[in-house]
């Protein structure tokens, strides 16, 4: 098997893996330097890289840096005596392995092409997320109103969703124009498996489409629903609120807690 023929279509295809390459070894070690492994986030691999114990740590080491979706370069010690990094193997000698992770791109999916949904589109271009924007009429959903690379979707709102590749790195934002489509994508966005599902709308339309899908049966306590959407940044204009939108898409996206910078207590050593 050519690994890197496997590297490139796992990248295209958006799987979540780590490589490992052997990028040192001396006259000890088990295998030639270049050679790689795939981990897969269950543990499962391709290729090899030594086999034995370190092929063992390594996957550990790998695993740990999928879940903090880092890369790092580690020095294995392939001796059974004392030292930094001993795994006690016959073999001896010194590795180096380089280990990079490989995740799923976030992806924003914007619900409405008018004027919040333009900017939003303009914005994903800036902070280089994909964007698709999505909308039920034609003379709103074309590509010449959008900047490149924004895929425009011209389709029914409910229908759109089974087109779409939206995943759990997925963004979707709900700025339709109309609170009837606005019920019709928050029900279905719910199915999915992104993690915020944000839709605009005052305290008493927000509150009018929850109970309304609560008689459906849908529960509305999801913690990934987001609305009122946004940052209270004073956002009024279509471009205020598209980047009070960005903002809380990116606090959520970090971990951060959207405090002053200037505010923010530095430690220092």
């Amino acid at each position: 098997m050519n690994i890197l023929l496997k590297v490139a279509e796992l990248i295209k295809s958006e799987k979540t893996f780590a490589l490992a390459t052997l990028v040192y070894a001396d006259s000890g070690t088990p295998r030639k330097l270049g050679s790689r492994m795939i981990v897969y986030p269950d543990g499962k691999i391709e290729g090899s890289i030594g086999g034995g114990t370190l092929e063992l740590v390594v996957i550990k080491d790998a695993l740990k840096l999928l879940a903090a979706g880092e890369n790092k370069r580690f020095q294995y010690d392939l001796t059974e005596k004392e030292g930094e990094n001993p795994l006690g193997m016959a073999c001896g000698g010194k590795a180096e392995i380089l280990i990079e992770t490989f995740q799923k791109k976030d992806k924003l999916f914007v619900f409405g092409a008018g004027h919040i949904g333009k900017k939003l589109a303009e914005l994903s271009r800036i902070i280089e997320i994909p964007c698709w924007v999505i909308d039920n009429r034609e003379e709103y959903a074309r590509e010449v109103f959008f900047p490149e690379g924004i895929t425009v979707l011209h389709d029914d709102f409910l229908h759109s969703f089974s087109q779409l590749p939206i995943d759990e790195k997925s963004y979707i934002v709900i700025v339709t124009h109309g609170h009837t489509f606005d019920k019709v994508c928050l029900r279905e966005a719910l199915k999915t498996k992104a993690q915020y599902i944000g839709m605009i709308g005052s305290k008493n339309k927000v509150r009018g489409i929850k109970n309304s899908l609560v008689k459906e049966g849908v529960d509305i306590n999801d913690p990934r629903i987001y609305s009122p959407i946004g940052l209270q940044i004073g956002n009024y204009t279509p471009g205020e609120i598209a980047v009070s939108i960005v903002a809380e898409i990116l606090k959520i996206k970090s971990g951060g807690n959207g405090k002053h910078l200037r505010d923010v207590v530095q430690k220092t050593p």
